[in-house]
């Protein structure tokens, strides 16, 4: 029996269209689709970790600008990757998907209470909240495989250096969609 979980990372209208908006993000739209659609089909949970900022918010009041504020048309999910009902949504205000979210929880109670064992992380953005994902999924004792082609970043060299630092540092496996797809099975 498979115990993995998809987590989508920051998918949303601020990062893709938007304020802070990454043209490279287009590229992995339809990669992180086939990924969740194929999950979906085996009923792999499919988890959406976005942020939902406050005003007040350190990301957005020390470093990046107002973004993904709460309650926003930018802090939603963009149309292409809509959530299905199946589907799990939660929020966060820093760059980890496990700080304060109910992440790890959720993941433990999956599987008829056996947990999930592990992440297929894909999104936004490689070298910082795929990256603080993945630091405290790896803390949290989960194995940890990172979609190449399903997540990105502002630059080429933020993304490889993101790549390079999961697989290092947190034994990330770095895969393919159709690697993880086949992986699935």
């Amino acid at each position: 029996m498979s115990t993995k979980a998809v987590i989508v990372v920051d998918m949303l209208n601020d990062f893709v269209t938007g304020k802070l908006k990454v043209d490279r993000a287009q590229r992995v739209i339809p990669n992180i689709k086939r990924l969740v659609e194929a999950a979906r089909a085996i009923h792999i949970p499919v988890i959406y970790v976005n942020d939902a900022h406050y005003p007040q918010d350190l990301e957005v009041t020390r470093k990046w600008g107002e973004h993904a504020i709460k309650g926003t048309k930018g802090a939603e999910i963009i149309p292409e990757l809509k959530p299905v009902e199946s589907d799990y949504v939660l929020e966060k205000r820093t760059y980890s998907g496990f700080y304060e979210t109910g992440l790890d929880p959720l993941l433990r109670s999956l599987y008829k209470g056996k947990g999930v064992k592990t992440l297929v992380l894909c999104g936004l953005h490689t070298h910082i909240c795929i990256r603080h994902t993945a630091a405290d999924a790896f803390f949290r004792g989960y194995s940890i495989v990172i979609v190449k082609d399903g997540v990105e970043a502002f630059t080429d060299e933020d993304h490889e250096q993101g790549l390079k630092y999961l697989k290092q540092v947190y034994g990330a496996k770095i895969l393919t969609t159709a690697e993880v797809i086949a992986g699935f099975c």
